[in-house]
Parts: C-alpha cells; sequence; structure tokens
C-alpha cells in the first residue's frame, strides 16, 4: 500500500511539467517532516536538494495525497501520513554513514538497512542503477547470510579483512538473517550518497512488490 502511495505522489497530473523530483524525495521529505515534526520548504530545498519550485510542487503532491498539512509553522504530517511513513521505515529501518574503503568507494558513503528482502536482489546490478540515476557513482549491495555480510553472488565475507568496517555496519544497523544492505556512493555530497542508497533501497521494494502482484 505504502509503495503505491509513494509512487502516486511521484507521479505528475497531466498536463503538468515533467517532475523534478522521484520517489526517494517523498521518502526523504516524510523523514525530515517525522523527524522535526514541522518544516519548512526552505529546509526541505536544502535537505533535498531541489529548487523551490520542485518542492513547492512536492508538498503540493503530498497534500493532494493527504500525506501532509501546511500552516504559518511549517509542513506537518497527517494521521495517514503517519501510517504510510510507519510502513515505510519499517522496510528500511536504519541508515549510516560510511568512510571510503573497499565496498564503499566514494568520497561520500551511506549505507541503509532493508529488511527481509535480501532474497529480492539478484547481482546488485540493479540497485547500482538506482545509486546511478540519483548522481551516485554506485551502490554496493551486502546480503546478511549466516552471520556474514556477502556479496549477492558470493558466500564468502567481504568484510572480513576490514573487521572496522563491519563493526560499523552490524553495530549500528544491527542486521538479521535475510536483510541485505545497500551502500550508496557519492564524490559529490552526503546528500548524493544518501538519496542514491535509498533509491536503490525503495527500487528493490517497487521491483519485489510488482513482482508480487504478477505471481
Amino acid at each position: 500500500m505504502y509503495v503505491r502511495t509513494l509512487t502516486k505522489v511521484a507521479n505528475r497530473y497531466a498536463p503538468s511539467r515533467p517532475l523534478s523530483f522521484d520517489v526517494v524525495h517523498v521518502f526523504k521529505a516524510l523523514q525530515l517532516i517525522e523527524s522535526r515534526g514541522h518544516i519548512s520548504r526552505a529546509m526541505l530545498c536544502s535537505e533535498l536538494a531541489l529548487g523551490e519550485g520542485a518542492i513547492k510542487t512536492l508538498v503540493k503532491h503530498l497534500k493532494m495525497n493527504d500525506l501532509v498539512r501546511t500552516s504559518n509553522s511549517g509542513t506537518k504530517m497527517t494521521k495517514k501520513g503517519k501510517a504510510i511513513f510507519t510502513e515505510i521505515i519499517s522496510s528500511v529501518p536504519a541508515e549510516t554513514s560510511l568512510p571510503k574503503c573497499s565496498i564503499a568507494l566514494g568520497r561520500f558513503n551511506q549505507a541503509v538497512l532493508l529488511k527481509e528482502l535480501g532474497y529480492a536482489v539478484r547481482s546488485g546490478i540493479e540497485q547500482r542503477d538506482a545509486a546511478i540515476k540519483m548522481g551516485g557513482i554506485g551502490a554496493t549491495t551486502l546480503l546478511f547470510r549466516d552471520n556474514k555480510l556477502v556479496m549477492p553472488t558470493s558466500n564468502q565475507d567481504s568484510l572480513r579483512k576490514e573487521p572496522e568496517i563491519r563493526k560499523i555496519l552490524i553495530d549500528r544497523l544491527k542486521p538479521e538473517e535475510g536483510d541485505a544492505i545497500i551502500i550508496g556512493s557519492s564524490d559529490k555530497d552526503m546528500i548524493t550518497a544518501e538519496l542514491s542508497a535509498k533509491n536503490a533501497a525503495l527500487f528493490t521494494i517497487l521491483s519485489h512488490e510488482r513482482h508480487a502482484e504478477t505471481v
């Protein structure tokens, strides 16, 4: 249900112009509103790296779908918005920054935890492409399997030679069997790395939901 709602918010309403924001911007906007209680459009511009026109349209679409309401104090979540956000965050419940290392090749790197959807990852190429779409240099996908962090096409522990990186991921994200971790990388800034990782995670969820609907 929440996947369809996010997609609907990120769709344009004819005959409007093509949108300059995507599903991942909708997700992060809800994260920002939830964490602050309410937020200004200026803050959304800064945190999402979007222009004023794009933010105005994004807030309009959120309001049209009854996810937020606006007042003099800023944009706040509605009851429906909070319910949708609770569903989203249950699938992507944790994130952390990472230093440059063998599995995170950018100057800026952000890792997100994807709950119980490790089986929905194929080779990791799809996640990489979803990250590149957001301006990142790519994404690395790891699966938590048999207490190891492995690449989708391997059973070898990818971090056996970097225990400090493994400790960061385990301690901060707390993965369990069947979870996936997606690391978005950027040489530009942390916002791009974060959007890259989250877009790859949302792509995985959306692809899984579409597949489930056709089965």
